[in-house]
């Protein structure tokens, strides 16, 4: 009769962690500015900025995510995406420290991580994570 609050305390854990969980997946966070070259992406980095797109085949936020980049590498001059298969280039989900997909990284025009979000970003996130890393007095 002891674990009687089992019972109603998982829900509200449960419910907890989820809230948790949705206020964080997507948000934009500053990176430590590890650098990446073409040679390391595969793809020629954009002349502006670039938007590095990790992905798994059956990832279903990773196929909103890769409209809302190609959206954006339109609407910004200079600005290029590159997605990549997480599960093809593990030497790199390593390196960088990706664990979960999707995950997309903001370089900026000398290929340096400004700006990284794990989950789905939101459409004005990425803009201004962008804003961020093509500013001159970067």
């Amino acid at each position: 009769m002891a674990g009687w609050w089992v019972a109603p305390a998982t829900p509200a854990l449960a419910t907890t962690i989820g809230v948790i969980r949705l206020r964080r997946d997507g948000r934009v966070r500053d990176s430590d500015g590890t650098r990446l070259s073409a040679d390391d992406l595969g793809a020629v980095l954009g002349e502006r900025a670039t938007l590095v797109q990790f992905s798994t085949a059956f990832c279903q936020p990773c196929r909103a995510t890769r409209r809302i980049l190609a959206d954006v590498s339109a609407l910004v001059p200079g600005v290029s995406h590159i997605e990549i298969d997480a599960e093809s280039r593990l030497d790199l989900v390593r390196r960088l420290g990706v664990v979960r997909t999707p995950t997309v990284l903001v370089l900026d025009s000398t290929g340096a991580v400004v700006k990284q979000a794990a989950g789905l970003p939101r459409k004005a996130d990425v803009l201004v994570a962008l804003a961020g890393a093509t500013s001159e007095d970067r």
